[in-house]
C-alpha cells in the first residue's frame, strides 16, 4: 500500500484504559479539536493498555465511546494504526467499525514531500533477546488464532500474568542494572540502521520506549534522523509529569505538538 499525504499527526502509547479517564479524556479532545487541520492521523501502536481480541470489550461502555470517537475520527481524516506490543491482538472487526486501515510495522509513507519510515519500535529493541523471541512467537498467525479461541476469562488470566511479570522485570532490572535497563528497553543503533538501509530512508519515526526525542545518528556511512513519540499519561502526578505529545508533520516541517493543557 502507497500512503501519501500532505500533512499528518503521529501518536502512540496511550495505554487507553477506564483507569485514566484524564488520560483517556485528552484522548477525546485530541479527535475533536486538534485533528482538523491535517490530512491524516497515524496511531503507532499500543492505544490500550492491552487488547485480548475484538470480542472482549464489546459491551464496555467506555470502550464504545473509545470507538466511536475513532469512528467519527476516520470520517475526518485518513485514520492509519499499527499494531504495538500490547494490542498486537485488534483485528478486523475492530478496525471495519472504526475506520481505520492497519499497516504493516515498519512502513514506509510519504508526508508532506518527505519519505518516513514508520514502526511500533518494539523490533528495533534487539538488546531485549527475551523480549525479541516472546514477540516472535506471539506473532504467529496460528498462536493468536488459538490464544483467542480460549475463553476471555482465561485470556484475562494469562495477560495479567504477562503483565506482572513484566512489572517484576522492570522492577528487578531498574533496582540493580539501572544501565543494561537502559539499553534492553531502548532501540539500538543496529536494528536502526539495518532498517534504513533496506528502505533506503532517511526518516525513522517510532514509539514504545516512552523517551521522545529527536536524534541525529550514524552508524558506518549511514546517517539518519530519528523522532520518538512520547507516551500519554496525565493520570499519574505523584510519579511522572503529565504528558501527552503528537508529532506534526505537514509543508513546515516536523514538531511536537504538546497537548498538555
Amino acid at each position: 500500500m502507497s500512503v501519501q499525504c500532505q500533512s499528518a499527526l503521529l501518536i502512540s502509547d496511550l495505554h487507553l484504559t477506564p483507569s485514566m479517564p484524564q488520560t483517556a479524556q485528552c484522548f477525546f479532545d485530541f479527535c475533536q479539536k486538534e485533528t482538523g487541520s491535517v490530512e491524516a492521523v497515524f496511531i503507532m501502536g499500543d492505544l490500550f493498555e492491552y487488547w485480548l481480541g475484538d470480542d472482549a470489550n464489546t459491551g464496555s461502555p467506555f470502550q464504545q465511546e473509545v470507538r466511536s470517537a475513532l469512528a467519527l475520527l476516520s470520517t475526518k481524516v485518513k485514520l492509519f494504526y499499527l499494531h504495538g506490543n500490547r494490542d498486537f491482538l485488534l483485528g478486523p472487526d475492530y478496525l471495519k467499525k472504526t475506520g481505520m486501515t492497519l499497516l504493516p510495522d515498519p512502513s514506509s509513507v510519504s508526508i508532506a514531500g518527505q519519505d518516513y519510515i514508520l514502526s511500533h519500535g518494539d523490533a528495533l529493541c534487539t538488546a531485549d533477546m527475551g523480549y525479541q523471541v516472546f514477540r516472535k512467537w506471539t506473532r504467529k498467525h496460528w498462536v493468536q488464532k488459538l490464544f483467542l479461541q480460549f475463553p476471555l476469562q482465561w485470556r484475562r488470566s494469562i495477560a495479567n500474568q504477562l503483565r506482572r511479570n513484566s512489572a517484576l522485570k522492570y522492577q528487578r532490572a531498574t533496582r540493580y542494572a539501572s544501565a543494561n535497563r537502559s539499553l534492553q528497553m531502548d532501540v539500538t543503533t543496529s536494528a536502526c540502521a539495518s532498517l534504513i538501509e533496506k528502505h533506503s530512508i532517511d526518516r525513522l519515526i517510532h514509539g514504545h520506549t516512552h523517551m521522545p526525542n529527536h536524534h541525529h545518528e550514524q552508524l558506518g556511512d549511514t546517517r539518519w534522523q530519528r523522532w520518538v513519540l512520547s507516551d500519554w499519561d496525565l493520570d499519574h502526578p505523584e510519579s511522572v509529569l503529565p504528558k501527552a505529545s503528537a508529532l506534526l508533520i505537514n509543508e513546515q516541517g516536523v514538531r511536537y505538538l504538546d497537548l498538555v493543557k
